[in-house]
């Protein structure tokens, strides 16, 4: 009787230093977690009591640090680039505004020929459209990234609406004397696809192909594995690594140029548009050859 109670008090002594090392360990967690919570260190939770569940316990709050400082730099990230796009946005709104308010006081004046007048006039106009045309591609592009953007998910056959889009552009591609170098297959090629999307995306591409062109534009679609390809190739001058890898960065070539020839929201649009068909699109630069490459999952048709 005697030794059973012995067995009885060590066990009691074993549970009871357990569970006062338990409780240590509690408190010593909860003083880490109540610095972290009050920004007074970064590190995550580590234990010293040896007991899986509670190891498992640290280790989804470990897996909850991680989620929260994610969240957090996203968070950054969106508030970095929301400033920097009104930053651009103001800007390029004021360089035709103050244009526009400008001439608006010389044709106040009763000493300018009607000539001049008829100039400045035309000098408003231009900036009023380019005006227009920002801030039509920045309400476009915050539409298009909105969650619940609709899209048409369905067969689409490429073949006829690419060079539908490209016909758009028949009188752009003479003014400016280039002849596309066009390969686009005589078989149906079909793709998971919203067809205004696509031919929104080919637009813009095609737009930006002309505007920069030295000369040279070549248009190639084609089935690779499970994938419909588009490549719009041009050649382009004083080019960058750099500039190709933020070439789909909101009010980039506005920002980078100022040349006035775009608004630079045209493939943003795009890249947002792909993504909303789950396709992708990226640019390549090769020596002085610029290729942008968008592809949509291919669906087979039956003769194939």
């Amino acid at each position: 009787m005697f030794y059973l109670f012995i067995i009885v008090m060590i066990a009691f002594a074993i549970v009871l230093t357990r569970f006062y090392l338990l409780k240590k360990e509690i408190k010593r967690t909860t003083r880490q977690l109540h610095q972290f919570n009050q920004n007074q260190t970064s590190k995550k939770i580590d234990i010293n009591f040896n007991d899986r569940h509670f190891e498992e316990l640290a280790k989804e709050i470990n897996n909850q640090i991680d989620l929260t400082k994610q969240a957090e730099a996203v968070k950054r990230s969106t508030e970095n680039e929301l400033k920097q796009a009104i930053s651009h946005i103001s800007h390029d709104i004021r360089t035709p505004m103050t244009s526009i308010l400008g001439y608006i006081q010389f044709l106040e004046s009763d000493e300018v020929s009607p000539g001049l007048k008829k100039e400045y006039i035309a000098t408003i106009k231009n900036s009023a459209g380019r005006l227009k045309v920002l801030l039509e591609d920045f309400f476009e592009l915050s539409i298009i990234e909105q969650t619940e953007y609709p899209m048409k998910m369905e067969r689409v056959r490429f073949n006829d609406l690419i060079v539908e889009a490209l016909l758009g552009f028949y009188e752009e591609f003479n003014k400016r004397k280039i002849e596309p170098e066009m390969h686009i297959p005589d078989n149906d090629v079909m793709a998971m696809a919203d067809a205004s999307a696509v031919k929104r995306v080919v637009e813009n591409l095609v737009v930006n192909a002309i505007r920069y062109s030295m000369g040279n534009v070549a248009i190639c679609l084609e089935e690779r594995d499970e994938a419909v390809q588009l490549r719009i190739s041009n050649t382009v001058d004083k080019l960058s690594e750099q500039d190709v890898h933020h070439m789909f960065d909101r009010f980039y070539k506005a920002d980078q140029t100022r040349t006035g020839k775009g608004t630079g929201l045209g493939l943003p649009i795009g890249k947002s548009l792909m993504e909303k068909m789950n396709g992708k699109i990226s640019a390549d630069l090769k020596g002085n050859r610029l290729t942008m490459v968008c592809e949509w999952n291919s669906v087979r048709t039956p003769t194939q």
